[in-house]
């Protein structure tokens, strides 16, 4: 079963940055189609914040553009978001997710979607 670890979250004051790790393990992955970054902020909705596909094409919430900055080793299945200028407003918890990953387990091929658990990212004002 693949797992995403994620980490780097933490408090910052406003202004200052921080930068998330999120490692696809377990099993034998061949491939992974994209990989995102979501947020949930209390008494909200889930949203896409970034989103980086295999060949290196990037999308950003409008919220964020500007500020952050997704990318990915594909060799070692680690997408990194790094978020600078943070706001008090970024106050979330960011989970990593995996779209299309293809490989191999104990139970045969598999090819589905991940979910991490979430890291949280608290911005002071």
């Amino acid at each position: 079963q693949v797992q995403l670890v994620e980490s780097g979250g933490g408090l910052v004051q406003a202004g200052g940055s921080l930068r998330l790790s999120c490692v696809a393990s377990a099993g034998k992955i061949f491939s992974i189609n994209a990989m995102a970054w979501y947020r949930q902020a209390s008494g909200k909705q889930r949203e896409l914040v970034a989103r980086i596909n295999s060949g290196g094409t990037t999308n950003y919430d409008v919220s964020v553009k500007g500020r952050f900055t997704i990318s990915r080793d594909n060799a070692a299945n680690t997408v990194y978001l790094q978020m600078n200028s943070l706001k008090p407003e970024d106050t979330a918890d960011y989970m990593c997710n995996a779209e299309g990953v293809y490989g191999l387990d104990a139970r045969g091929f598999f090819e589905r979607d991940f979910w991490g658990q979430g890291t949280q990212v608290t911005v002071s004002s």
